[in-house]
């Protein structure tokens, strides 16, 4: 009787944001349902490689080197100087060390171009290919009039972008993947490229600049105390080991500095160049020139990220089929959900009487200029081309069964 009586229990306390709903909390971050390797921090803000450690290590080896600077050479080099000027030692050197932390977070925080998987494999092409229970493993394309091989990435299931690679160590494929640095714990790709240029090129000038007024400091003992190099060298023993390391780090980030100049000017990334080794027998379909390549790198707007790791997706579902109906923060439609939209697309080619192939389509780019239609035209259209960097591929870009179709009309 008295258990009757009692009141019944009070209705749990509304949320006033909503996110302790049943509905709401079948979402979850993109970075949270993240399938590569990579760690997230801030949120999903700032995305790292699974070696993210690694960048505490070059933080340390950058800043360590330029307070013994400050505090054993620079700050007795102060008053050597007339007008005050030798205060400037210190405060150029700080200000540089600054602008080469600030190029190491942009390129190691950021989304290097990672492409997004797709949840479906690609449908087969022709009968042969549907009774086989895997895609062909590549595809040939013609890029300027060279052909080129496309390879399809199981883990991603989609047939690379061109000048694309899977990180083995991020476990993703990256447009215009460079290589993985350790020492930064990021990929090199088409997002981050020019950060990475513009960090081993400010590394260098550091560590000549900290190199120079080191051997200055020594001459300045000699000149006032009238001492042999030797002796000098034994009173600063900070100057020394300064110039030893700096030494030994000149040649490491000033051949990186090189070795990158080069490949800007012949525009090929890293991973291309001990690939393929252009050659004469081996043109590259990428050189534009050496200006042209250059602004290509310098000169473009940074093509925006394909994704929004702080979109919420269905907890329940895949993150590549997830990507593929929410892309920041909008809907997409669901035929978007097959990744025909991710290969090359193949249109009507004629073969001509002099044995010539004509592709009458026209290449469509991947990227728009901003809003939905620019997430959607990642799916819907070609990826071969970039207009808004201007790449110059050749309307022919056929593949490889195009081309035997060809041979076959003519036999």
């Amino acid at each position: 009787m008295n258990a009757m009586m009692q009141p019944p229990p009070p209705p749990p306390p509304a949320t006033s944001s909503g996110t302790g709903s049943p509905a709401a909390s079948s979402f979850v971050r993109t970075y949270r349902a993240w399938q590569g390797n990579n760690v997230f921090f801030l949120r999903g803000r700032l995305i790292f490689g699974p070696d993210v450690k690694s960048i505490f290590i070059s933080v340390f080896l950058v800043i360590a080197p330029v307070a013994f600077f400050c505090a054993f050479v620079a700050r007795k080099l102060t008053h050597d100087f007339p007008h005050h000027a030798g205060w400037s030692i210190i405060v150029v050197v700080i200000v540089h060390t600054f602008f080469v932390l600030i190029t190491l977070v942009l390129t190691s925080g950021r989304d290097p171009g990672i492409v997004p998987r797709s949840a479906y494999p690609p449908p087969p092409e022709s009968d042969d290919d549907a009774a086989s229970t895997r895609p062909r493993r590549s595809k040939i394309v013609l890029v300027n009039g060279v052909p080129v091989k496309v390879k399809y990435c199981d883990t991603c299931q989609l047939y690379r972008p061109l000048r694309c690679s899977h990180c083995s160590v991020c476990d993703n494929c990256v447009e215009r993947f460079d290589h993985h640095c350790p020492w930064l714990g990021q990929c090199i790709g088409l997002r981050n490229y020019r950060f990475f240029y513009i960090f081993v090129l400010s590394a260098t000038l550091l560590c000549l600049y900290v190199h120079v007024f080191c051997w200055v400091y020594i001459k300045k003992i000699m000149d006032s105390e009238e001492k042999t190099i030797w002796k000098a060298m034994i009173r600063t023993p900070a100057s020394i080991a300064l110039i030893i390391y700096t030494f030994i780090w000149v040649w490491f980030v000033g051949g990186l500095t090189v070795f990158h100049t080069y490949l800007i000017s012949t525009n090929q990334s890293t991973y291309e160049n001990f690939k393929y080794r252009y050659d004469q027998q081996l043109v590259n379909p990428y050189d534009r020139g050496i200006v042209e390549n250059f602004k290509q790198v310098f000169c473009t707007s940074i093509p925006p990220s394909k994704h929004n790791f702080r979109a919420k997706v269905p907890k329940d579902l895949p993150l590549s089929e997830s990507h593929q109906r929410v892309v920041g923060g909008q809907s997409l439609s669901p035929m978007l959900k097959k990744t025909t939209e991710n290969v090359v697309e193949e249109r009507n080619v004629e073969h001509r009487g002099d044995g010539e192939l004509h592709n009458v389509s026209q290449n469509e780019s991947l990227h728009r200029e901003s809003g939905e239609g620019q997430e959607a035209s990642f799916f819907r259209q070609s990826l071969w081309e970039r207009t808004s960097r201007k790449w110059e591929i050749t309307p022919e870009v056929v593949t490889a069964n195009s081309c035997s179709s060809g041979n076959s009309t003519q036999a």
